[in-house]
């Protein structure tokens, strides 16, 4: 780390260089975004009635109710506040995948949005309208129950579709190459913390406030304003446009970023639409993302339905896998950089073994958890050991456009994403489907499936995917291309009109 901060100390304003100010920024809004997506899979546990069913089952199917467990249900049914809706498995999994139908739209368009407005403000008017809309989550169930919920989670989802692109964006003109995995670890690393602190703090909140359920969603949307500020005012889309940078850093980076140009042509989409690396890359983010989505929407409802947890054991032992996340991701991403800047290993090679940590281990230590019944010291065990390896995935799937075209790496991003996040609308579908007993049975299928899709989403990534930057990331070749095609025009209606005559 000293590397990285020599060659650009002081700044204007102390002696962080701006770069990683920008890095901090990314990771605050990261951290507030996942805890507004996430506290929901929470609060529902409380927002809806508990099963009818609530007596000693077959101990194959579902774990015997601890009085924590009945002692939450009816503490909060005495509360006047704490409206509590009979929705069904089926209703539930549709409330929690909505989220994502908005998500995906502004996450594909969001590039865009990015080459327009530049990656500050796509960053930052998307944390200030997700708080907005979270906080008008209790007034919209009052107004029009579960259909008014969904409609907003919609518009949430909109709101936050735009940070991966936005962070892409920044990424492609703040970060050298051989900072990336670090950069990226630690701005991604805030999806586990902020899911951390989502599912905590949203415990805690529904086991002791006498407000109910609705104080989670006033809490998290307080919060993302306060984050919305700080990106409005420290955050700058690219180091020319902050003031703050000093004249050494501001040199470094003209020099490291020799990929990036500032004024580029238009996206070609015709090249990367037709680029197999691109597609590799897409499909293993969107195998990485169905192990995370499916385990940050419905394994609170695992904890609490399956192995019955209480409500605030839930909210922390839910959290304790996402914790492993971090510390997995935190340690891995120094050791890709190191091997990277040594030559060690290749960029590709560093890639392709840390998606394949990413997407092997977890679906087979979640299928073990499944297995081992109510020892629910081994389920949070298996869990957190599976989830560690997820923490590969910040250095190589995450990271994998900026590798491929800098330049367009917010259009890229934003188009992998929008795939990539298709899995947070069918995984919590598929799981309302698959489970409607809740039972272990039902749950193991569902981590089978989870295994499926990371196992051949990895193997395609093995084939096609690759950490090298791609021709048509090159201005001068996307120039050159577009100047022969024009002359083969020309050439063609020249020939067109003597053969005519």
């Amino acid at each position: 780390m000293s590397n990285t901060f020599e060659n650009s100390q002081p700044s204007k304003c102390g002696y962080i260089p701006q770069r990683w100010i920008t890095v901090i920024l990314g990771f605050l809004s990261f951290i507030n975004a996942y805890s507004m997506r996430v506290c929901l899979s929470i609060a529902i546990t409380e927002m809806v009635l508990p099963p009818k069913n609530t007596g000693i089952v077959n101990s194959d199917e579902t774990c015997v109710e601890n009085f924590n467990y009945n002692n939450t249900h009816v503490r909060s049914a005495n509360r006047s506040d704490d409206v509590q809706y009979d929705w069904n498995e089926y209703t539930q999994g549709v409330i929690l995948s909505s989220f994502y139908w908005g998500y995906t739209c502004t996450s594909v368009l969001g590039g865009i949005i990015c080459q327009k407005l530049g990656g500050k403000h796509t960053l930052s008017l998307g944390v200030l309208f997700t708080s907005l809309f979270t906080l008008l989550i209790p007034y919209s169930i009052e107004w029009g129950g579960a259909t008014a919920l969904i409609i907003l989670r919609v518009a949430t989802g909109l709101g936050e579709g735009t940070s991966y692109p936005a962070m892409a964006h920044l990424f492609a003109h703040w970060v050298p190459e051989d900072e990336l995995s670090k950069a990226g670890t630690v701005v991604f690393s805030g999806a586990p913390l902020g899911t951390i602190f989502g599912m905590l703090i949203s415990g805690i909140i529904l086991q002791h406030s006498h407000y109910g359920w609705p104080i989670v969603f006033y809490f998290y949307g307080s919060v993302g304003l306060v984050s919305f500020l700080f990106i409005a005012a420290f955050c700058y889309s690219q180091p020319s446009d902050n003031p703050y940078i000093s004249h050494k850093e501001l040199t470094y980076l003209r020099n490291k970023m020799k990929n990036t140009h500032k004024n580029v042509p238009p996206t070609p989409w015709r090249y990367i639409l037709k680029s197999p690396p691109v597609w590799a890359s897409f499909i293993a983010k969107f195998g990485n993302t169905w192990i995370f989505m499916t385990v940050v929407s419905d394994m609170p409802k695992y904890m609490s339905s399956v192995l019955k947890f209480s409500v605030q054991d839930n909210g922390f032992l839910s959290s304790i896998p996402h914790l492993s996340t971090w510390i997995g991701a935190t340690l891995t991403c120094w050791i890709a950089d190191k091997v990277i800047k040594e030559g060690t290993m290749s960029i590709s090679l560093v890639r392709k073994v840390g998606c394949t940590i990413a997407s092997l281990g977890p679906a087979i230590f979640l299928i073990a958890a499944s297995y081992a019944g109510c020892n629910r010291l081994s389920v949070i065990a298996l869990q957190s050991t599976g989830l560690a390896l997820v923490g590969c995935a910040y250095f190589s799937v995450f990271v994998n456009v900026l590798d491929l075209s800098p330049n367009y790496a917010s259009s890229i991003e934003g188009l992998g994403n929008g795939i990539a996040v298709i899995s947070g609308v069918l995984a919590p579908y598929l799981v309302g489907l698959i489970t409607p007993n809740q039972t272990m049975s039902e749950w193991q299928l569902v981590f089978w499936i989870v295994f499926a899709i990371a196992a051949t989403s990895n193997v395609i990534f093995l084939i096609f995917g690759t950490g090298q930057v791609q021709i048509w990331n090159d201005p001068g070749f996307l120039i050159e291309k577009k100047i022969a095609i024009t002359n083969e025009i020309k050439e063609s209606v020249h020939l067109f009109h003597i053969n005519k005559q």
